[in-house]
């Protein structure tokens, strides 16, 4: 059962996770390249995860093709996009948001690896609706 504790506790591995990437090589790099290594330093991490996971879009009983793929689904719980871009742009927070609602996600991060400092400058949480009835 997912709680509160439980996804702050996912949240803060990940972070983690960025942290130590972000230490060893630093901003500048392509999104490409951090995505990479993301994907690695989970698995060393042992964390479960979900790549380029496709998300068709449905509308009145019919499933419209799209090319909508999140970078990474966590835990079956937490949305990540990763990002190495000047500023957190709005459209990437309603990216993030559009990834969270196909994929009823409970949690969804942004990580911006173009910044000094991940914690308090390069990622953005967000949360849905269903958050509030979760338990601690």
């Amino acid at each position: 059962m997912i709680t509160k504790t439980y996804l702050k506790e996912v949240t803060y591995n990940v972070l983690g996770a960025a942290l130590e990437i972000h230490k060893a090589l630093g901003a500048g790099l392509l999104e490409s390249v951090y995505y990479e290594c993301m994907k690695h330093e989970l698995t060393l991490r042992k964390i479960n995860f979900l790549t380029e996971i496709s998300m068709p879009v449905r509308y009145k009983e019919i499933e419209v093709a799209s090319n909508l793929r999140c970078d990474q689904f966590i835990e079956n719980c937490l949305t990540i996009e990763i990002k190495a871009s000047k500023t957190i742009e709005p459209i990437f927070e309603a990216q993030l948001l559009t990834y969270m609602k196909l994929l009823e996600a409970l949690h969804g991060l942004i990580i911006n690896f173009n910044c000094v400092n991940i914690f308090s400058e390069g990622q953005k949480t967000f949360i849905n609706d269903f958050y509030r009835f979760l338990e601690d």
